[in-house]
């Protein structure tokens, strides 16, 4: 197992490889279709969009998570 250390950067690794596939299937599909060429190019794509959306995430997340705390109340 992973030591919890690394949990954030665990969560931003699955965060943004997920996102990015989804993402850029959808972009994949708008620009070329379901092409014979598909699959190859959504991995190109879907590659290409994580090495920039694993880091991206790392900067925002905590960002995101303060200005959450700040726009919610505890009940």
């Amino acid at each position: 197992m992973i030591p919890a250390r690394f949990a954030n950067l665990l969560f931003g690794f699955l965060v943004s490889g997920l996102m990015s596939f989804i993402v850029s299937g959808i972009s994949t599909v708008r620009a070329v279709g379901f092409a014979e060429n598909f699959a190859g190019t959504w991995a190109g794509g879907w590659i290409s969009s994580w090495a920039v959306a694993f880091p991206v995430i790392l900067f925002v997340a905590p960002m995101a998570r303060r200005l959450v705390t700040r726009l919610t109340t505890s009940d």
